[in-house]
């Protein structure tokens, strides 16, 4: 229960948003660029998972870091 304390905490949301919007948008290129580039339609659960695995990687390592360390 502590971890998802400090999952929850602001300065872990904030960096896993910022890593899950760039490791999501590189996700998307590299799995579904020839789709876009071809017109062809967008596997859309496919996006939303490719956001939100490093979403979670980094939250749980983050909150996993503060309960060792403290989030001072």
């Amino acid at each position: 229960m502590k971890l998802l304390q400090y999952a929850l905490t602001r300065p872990v949301v904030t960096n896993a948003l910022k890593v899950a919007l760039v490791v999501g948008l590189c996700l998307n290129a590299i799995n579904q660029g020839s789709q876009l580039w071809h017109g062809v339609g967008i596997d859309w659960p496919r996006v939303g998972m490719n956001f939100l695995v490093p979403y979670l990687v980094a939250s749980y390592s983050a909150a996993r870091m503060f309960m060792k360390s403290g989030p001072d």
